[in-house]
């Protein structure tokens, strides 16, 4: 027992402070992002808790994740937070504001250049807020890149699994460790956005393979985009009957410049998840149906491969594009799922 009954706490009491699932997840992530990192009940607690520990006047944010739009929507309603176009003008920021990245982005996995960001946001006192779900380690580092604070939903890639749900948002070492970390430790307890204690475990079991996940997930999504950006380009190809065009950071110009700020960026790989844009809203609809290997799905970051026409769950994506999340299978065995699906459906055009 303790002698005195407000000595400070040594072990586990209540799992809404604390729990020895989530703190041994916590610390591996903290080591793995290289900045001191927290979990959260999903991505969007991860996303809520950072507004409200830095509580900005204005977030300058573009395209992305719509359920972020809608907690900046809760925030400016409660706090008359000011959303701002990701490339504003700099003198429309102020000390304190954020501006937010995500990058590679959703739906489309195509990359954006962090340290110009970090640089803009610097220079005038704001904070550069990364999420960085689509490029987990080993493919990306937004710390060394100039991110203040990183944020992933772990529910993807650190989950791997599609059976858990989970947010992380992990500290860069420049900021007041002793003021921010008991802040947002406190703010969790009282909000009650915890992560569960199963949660924990199934995070704890999966990061195990991560790194092995990933990087073979990221280099078969890399190869099926250099194979079906050829083929939109062959006319007599059953993809370039229904495809118009196809999204990834590898298909940016700088992938091709090994000096470029994508190389160094993103150095481990390019991402695992892509996007089709089809030549229209209707061929994108019967795509999914046609495949036998890819699930039509909203998640993304397991094992198993998924395709999902967006504009299905977010509203603001056109309608005739397709998100493509890679999953551990073969290579040979997704490619020639595709190559089946497409000829059905070019034969019905």
């Amino acid at each position: 027992m303790l002698d005195q009954p407000d000595a400070p706490l040594d072990s586990h009491v209540y799992s809404r402070y604390t729990s020895p699932n989530t703190t041994r997840l916590e610390a591996i992530l903290t080591s793995v992002l290289g900045g001191k990192a927290l979990t959260y009940a999903s991505g969007l607690s991860a996303f809520h808790m950072m507004l409200v520990r830095i509580n900005p006047k204005r977030i300058a944010i573009g395209d992305g994740y719509h359920g972020c739009h809608g907690i900046i929507g809760i925030q400016s309603r409660l706090t008359g937070l000011q959303k701002l176009p990701l490339d504003c003008d700099p003198s429309e920021l102020q000390p304190g504001d954020i501006i937010h990245v995500e990058t590679p982005l959703n739906p489309t996995g195509e990359a954006r250049d962090l340290q110009y960001y970090a640089d803009k946001a610097h220079a005038v006192g704001a904070y550069l807020t990364v999420d960085a779900t689509f490029a987990p380690p080993p493919l990306q580092d937004p710390f060394a890149h100039g991110a203040d604070l990183v944020m992933h939903s772990g529910t993807k890639y650190f989950g791997g699994h599609s059976d858990m749900l989970c947010g992380v948002l992990a500290l860069s070492p420049r900021l007041p460790f002793d003021d921010w970390y008991p802040a947002m430790v406190y703010d969790r307890a009282i909000l009650g956005c915890v992560m569960g204690s199963m949660e924990g475990w199934l995070g704890l079991r999966s990061m195990r393979t991560m790194e092995l996940r990933v990087l073979r997930q990221s280099k078969t999504a890399t190869d099926l985009v250099g194979w079906l950006a050829a083929q939109v380009k062959d006319p007599e190809s059953p993809v370039a009957k229904v495809v118009d065009h196809v999204k990834h950071a590898s298909l940016q110009p700088e992938a091709a410049d090994e000096s470029s700020w994508l190389r160094r960026q993103m150095p481990g790989g390019y991402g695992p998840v892509f996007a089709l844009a089809m030549k229209s809203e209707a061929v994108a609809k019967r795509l999914p149906s046609k495949l036998r290997l890819f699930h039509h799905a909203t998640s993304l970051g397991g094992v198993e491969s998924l395709i999902e026409w967006r504009a299905m769950t977010d509203k603001t994506v056109a309608r005739n594009l397709l998100r493509v999340s890679i999953g551990v299978e073969a290579l040979e065995d997704l490619k020639a799922d595709f190559e089946q699906a497409f000829a059905k459906l070019a034969a019905e055009v």
